[in-house]
């Protein structure tokens, strides 16, 4: 690996303290060596900001890679119908080829808008052609190959799997590819939501989450539909019944939780059960507004996920920060959810929500080199009196300069380093309509 210095920027530490310091930030052998005065020793690679941000990369902690060849083929829909009639189907039509075009789609316009980790969850079959496109990517993946052992009417049959099928699956990814590429490549459980998995499924899986660590991504609470569909299934709410079969946990990640009463906030809280909040996807499913000033006053760790192509349908974290704050002071009143906020949970929370917070998440001597750098000049910013109003309210991802994740450069000036963004997207809109073709849509 070469050594980086990036000079002259603007440094939003995310650090406990919060502190902005003007400087210089030393990266070598994938780590930050120093942050604040430039170091005597010389560096491969100097890059001079002029005064850019400098900050930690995005984590966006719920997407579905599979998903972004879906994009545009399944809008103005609710939950239910919009995954029987589009996503499912679409999903079970995948092949090794459009999987690999959807997952280097998707991790090329994350690493563009300065998403340098993710946690996702991919559909039932061929996970490992993600795990091999994502590694190529270089952004850092926790990866989940989604488990339905027991479909709902309307699922097709290629996703549906035996209990003993998708737990092997699961361990097999994660025996090839956990740890993988200098440990930026993680795999984790991930039951699609309470409808699609039996119990002994859940329960299995919460056994070995709590004996191997296992994080374990699913959905909770995300319509009304949803939770009434649990309700007749098990006879519980989802929070309840995931604490029944044992998966309440600070390993358990839950996606959505739009529509959580006080008595399953409590129960998150007292679990440290992590949230993912996507507002840009509840509002377009018409989902709802979730309640995250009360979960954040009760401690809850909620951080933000773009979800997929096919409900959003950008994977871009300035929207969702914007949406989060706005969607806040809709719902609570301005300033319940304040730009800063926004920056916490897109950073330090993502961090937090993987279990890395050791890792990523801020700019600190020792973590991680997992960094972008976000231009200021452009007229949209100016004037640009706060760095975190400035990001959350007027910055997008065409304002991202660079992106590094574990010191290597991914993406500068909206050009990928490790492929043809160009290539990427015509492969990506073939594979797309013979996809599309496939599921008969």
């Amino acid at each position: 690996m070469s050594s980086t210095l990036i000079r002259n920027a603007t440094i939003l530490t995310m650090n406990d303290r919060l502190e902005v310091v003007f400087g210089a930030v030393s990266v070598d052998d994938g780590r930050i060596v120093s942050v604040g005065a430039d170091p005597e020793s010389a560096h491969d690679v100097v890059i001079d900001a002029a005064g850019d941000y400098l900050l930690p990369g995005f984590v966006q902690t719920h997407v579905h890679l599979c998903q972004t060849l879906f994009r545009g083929y399944a809008d103005d829909l609710r939950l239910m119908e919009w995954l029987r009639s589009r996503v499912w189907p679409m999903e079970a039509a995948h092949n090794p080829a459009s999987l690999r075009a959807a997952a280097r789609l998707a991790c090329h316009e994350l690493l563009r808008g300065g998403t340098t980790s993710i946690l996702t969850m991919e559909t039932v079959h061929d996970t490992a052609v993600v795990c091999e496109a994502v590694a190529e990517s270089g952004i850092r993946a926790t990866i989940g190959k989604c488990m339905m052992d027991a479909p709902s009417a309307g699922t097709p049959s290629r996703l549906h799997e035996s209990m003993q099928h998708s737990l092997d699956e699961s361990l097999a990814l994660r025996r090839d590819w956990h740890g993988a590429h200098d440990g930026r490549m993680r795999i984790a459980f991930a039951p699609r939501f309470a409808v699609s998995c039996s119990r002994a499924l859940l329960e299995a899986v919460a056994a070995l989450s709590g004996d191997q660590q296992w994080l374990v991504h699913t959905h909770a609470s995300e319509q009304r539909e949803e939770i009434d569909l649990v309700r007749q299934i098990t006879g519980r709410g989802n929070l309840a019944y995931f604490h029944e079969v044992g998966l309440t946990s600070p390993r358990l990640c839950l996606a959505h939780c739009v529509w959580v009463d006080e008595e399953e906030q409590s129960l998150i809280a007292t679990h440290d059960v992590k949230v993912m909040h996507c507002p840009g996807s509840n509002l377009k499913l018409g989902s709802g507004i979730a309640p995250i000033t009360e979960m954040l006053a009760r401690g809850i760790c909620v951080s933000l996920g773009a979800d997929g192509a096919a409900c959003n349908n950008r994977l871009d974290m300035f929207a969702e920060m914007r949406l989060a704050a706005t969607l806040q002071a809709m719902s609570q009143g301005p300033g319940s959810l304040t730009a800063l906020d926004a920056v916490v949970m897109a950073t330090r929370h993502g961090a937090r929500t993987l279990g890395l917070d050791g890792e990523i998440g801020s700019v600190e001597a020792g973590k991680c080199a997992d960094l972008i750098l976000v231009g200021r000049r452009a007229a949209h910013l100016a004037p640009d009196v706060d760095p975190y109003s400035t990001l959350v309210y007027a910055a997008g991802p065409e304002d991202v300069r660079m992106t590094m994740v574990d010191g290597i450069i991914r993406c500068r000036d909206g050009t990928s380093s490790w492929a043809d963004g160009d290539e990427i997207a015509a492969d990506a809109t073939r594979q797309a309509m013979a996809l599309a073709w496939r599921a008969g849509l």
